[in-house]
């Protein structure tokens, strides 16, 4: 009987003070907040916080990605600095969404053809990568175009040999090999993602700041008020809590199985994750704080998130200040898990923290972040625990 094998998980929890700040705006232009434990609490969204991830490791990794309607519109322009016609580079640009399935990928013809679902494709590498196939299949598609202009069939043919052009548009990257793909329509395409990321939220009730703020006309007229613009901006500050949790087994698989370069990406992951922030209204409030605690756990089976750790708001001490009993609940919430489950799927846990003193029920103490990630991907790649098994009574 073959024993089945246990996913593996590494969660990733971070207490972090971010002060006077928009890091992630709602549709009225104020900052997003969440109600949690019936308390209004400062959040940021998973997509912002993914975004900045994104952007930070493909930079760290000088790998990027774009995620585009763009492609077709950008093709024709290198075709047409390649030298093809106007007409055939545009022809040849459409050539692609149309031949990337039986039926084509949808597209605008009233905005440049771009496609109506958004690709994500590697940004260094694809456009020249298209350009060539375009370049070697330039006396077919010459022929389809005359072809197409007599024509009156409803569905026009597709000129491009498919398989190379699903080939060009499943290439991955680090990025989408860690966060996924899905393109409705071209399901080879598709990349399950190894990141699941939550929704950042204050540990404690937070309500956003107004911040009434007037603009100075410096070239005033004599007697002229010299205020140009007046308007209120609203900012939030608070400990917030962070989490994620990255699926190791289904980054491996997303990488062909090659392990090693799966823990490496897993390291640059924790990295920037720690690290990055949005930046929205950066150059007027700074935020540029480091986390106060990072913990980490390597779980087999499944991810367990802490935010239920604040489900209850935490209180300020005496003399201010939420970091302290933001740590003491994190910790508290951390033992209660870890009684309720036991450890028998843990294969390791570890932090980082401001506090002078290690934290109870957070495992290994940590100096730095760089320590603190070299534990976390050697525990990684430590053998999978074994899965309890069950007898019929």
């Amino acid at each position: 009987m073959t024993t089945p094998q246990l996913a593996r998980y590494i969660d990733l929890h971070i207490l972090q003070d971010l002060p006077a700040s928009c890091l992630n705006r709602g549709e009225y232009n104020e900052p997003k907040t969440l109600m949690i434990g019936n308390a209004q609490r400062a959040a940021i969204s998973s997509q912002c916080l993914k975004r900045a991830d994104r952007d930070d490791l493909e930079s760290l990794l000088a790998e990027p990605a774009a995620r585009t309607r763009q492609l077709p519109p950008r093709l024709a322009q290198a075709l047409r600095e390649a030298g093809f016609p106007e007409d055939l580079a545009r022809f040849a640009a459409t050539q692609i969404p149309r031949s990337a399935t039986s039926e084509g990928l949808a597209t605008d013809p009233d905005a440049d053809d771009r496609t109506l679902a958004m690709l994500y494709v590697p940004a260094d590498t694809i456009i020249d990568d298209l350009a060539a196939l375009c370049a070697r299949h330039r006396t077919a598609l010459e022929k389809g175009m005359a072809k197409e202009a007599t024509s009156t069939a409803k569905t026009p043919a597709a000129h491009l040999p498919t398989d190379e052009v699903v080939n060009l548009l499943c290439q991955r990257t680090a990025s989408i090999s860690l966060f996924g793909r899905f393109l409705a329509g071209l399901a080879d395409a598709h990349v399950d993602g190894a990141v699941q990321m939550a929704w950042a939220f204050t540990t404690h009730t937070s309500d956003p700041q107004p911040d009434f703020f007037v603009a100075r006309e410096d070239w005033a007229e004599p007697g002229e008020a010299a205020s140009a613009h007046l308007d209120t901006a609203y900012l939030s500050a608070g400990v917030f809590y962070r989490y994620a949790s990255v699926n190791l087994t289904e980054l491996t698989r997303n990488l062909d199985g090659d392990n090693r370069r799966a823990l490496g990406l897993l390291a640059a992951f924790t990295d920037v994750f720690i690290t990055a922030l949005p930046q929205a209204k950066k150059n007027s409030t700074a935020p540029h704080t480091l986390p106060d605690t990072v913990h980490y756990v390597v779980r087999d089976r499944r991810p367990v998130s802490y935010a239920s750790a604040f489900h209850q708001p935490v209180k300020a001490e005496r003399h201010g200040g939420y970091l302290a009993p933001s740590r003491s609940a994190l910790s508290r919430h951390a033992g209660i898990i870890t009684q309720m489950i036991g450890a028998r799927h843990r294969i390791a846990h570890g932090h980082v923290t401001h506090a002078p003193d290690p934290l109870q029920h957070l495992g290994d103490h940590h100096t730095s972040y760089d320590t603190l990630i070299d534990a976390l991907t050697t525990a990684a790649a430590a053998p999978a625990t074994t899965p309890r098994t069950y007898t019929a009574a």
